[in-house]
């Protein structure tokens, strides 16, 4: 799925996203390292993986973050 990129904190590398929803979801600097990316700017859109599956579950919680195409193991299409 993607989401928009709502907030985003260079020194921690955590920050958190905007799902179509409009439900917001944190991630952490672990998330965001395994991204491979260097940094992301408010407002840009992203991939994203959610655990559990529904987005809309209270105990949602971002586990992956990405940019198609950029990263190990993103061809670009």
């Amino acid at each position: 799925m993607q989401a928009s990129v709502h907030t985003f904190d260079l020194t921690s590398r955590s920050g958190s996203v905007l799902l179509d929803t409009g439900r917001r979801l944190p991630f952490d600097e672990e998330v965001f390292l395994a991204s491979g990316l260097r940094h992301v700017r408010v407002g840009q859109r992203v991939s994203v993986e959610v655990e559990p599956a529904d987005p809309e579950q209270p105990d949602a919680r971002l586990s992956r973050l990405w940019i198609v195409g950029i990263g190990e193991g993103e061809p670009i299409r």
